[in-house]
């Protein structure tokens, strides 16, 4: 087994359909950008309110990949 190290990094996907697809969304965005990602974790979610009616739902990723020199 090699040594290898990986990057931890917090990113928050949204959608005005479910905390699903905000982090669906989230993931496949940081995918476009960085390669090797290893797990994402839901760390936290919310809900955006207007008018007293949900408008949005966040959804906090955590998210590691390998990271390279």
């Amino acid at each position: 087994m090699s040594n290898s190290v990986y990057k931890v990094i917090e990113i928050i996907g949204t959608s005005s359909t479910s905390w699903e697809d905000a982090a669906k969304t989230a993931v496949e965005r940081a995918g476009k950008k960085l390669k090797g990602l290893r797990i994402a974790e839901v760390v936290e979610q919310d809900m955006k309110i207007e008018d007293g009616k949900v408008t949005d739902y966040r959804t906090k990723i955590r998210l590691s990949f390998k990271y390279n020199d």
